[in-house]
């Protein structure tokens, strides 16, 4: 069952040319950001295996100068999990601990991205100026993002304003 339009929405179609553009709640744009960053933070792990001595690296026990241990796998995997837990308390932590945390994390994370490129060769340069270089930029944008966090305006002044508004519609009649 369709249900009934306005004489005015049926005079006005919506123009094909124009999209809609609904404002993204700040929480969704960090967690996606977020998310993209946890993605290419794995596949830049992955792909550096298919650097040469690696993988046999990897097999002889050995991770880069270090010996491949259970403190080593743990502290690996604490380092994948920041940005995949960040998703989520980015969509649930209330606005002004999601907007501190943020800023924090995602400044902590910087450095520890450009750390990354420490001993490599020049020539993997582009592979790790790449991939840190687009981790930096999403950082970057999480902490735009949180820093210009809108406000919202005082319950007062809100309140005031909405009594205001009533007032005129009332006097227009």
């Amino acid at each position: 069952m369709r249900t009934p339009q306005s004489h005015t929405a049926q005079l006005n179609p919506p123009s094909r040319s124009a999209l809609e553009n609904l404002r993204m709640p700040v929480q969704a744009k960090i967690a996606a950001a977020w998310a993209t960053f946890m993605f290419l933070y794995i596949y830049v792990d992955v792909l550096n295996f298919f650097k040469p001595g690696v993988v046999d690296g990897i097999l002889d026990g050995r991770l880069w100068e270090f010996e491949v241990s259970a403190t080593l796998v743990t502290a690996a995997l604490v380092s994948v999990s920041i940005p995949a837990v960040m998703v989520v308390l980015s969509m649930t932590l209330s606005a002004r601990v999601n907007r501190a945390t943020n800023l924090i994390v995602a400044s902590i994370l910087i450095p520890y991205s450009i750390v990354n490129v420490v001993g490599e060769t020049w020539e993997w340069a582009a592979f790790y100026g790449f991939s840190i270089g687009v981790e930096v930029l999403i950082l970057a944008f999480i902490l735009r993002s949180a820093w210009t966090w809108p406000r919202t305006a005082p319950l007062t002044t809100t309140a005031a304003s909405l009594d205001i508004e009533t007032h005129r519609t009332e006097g227009s009649k």
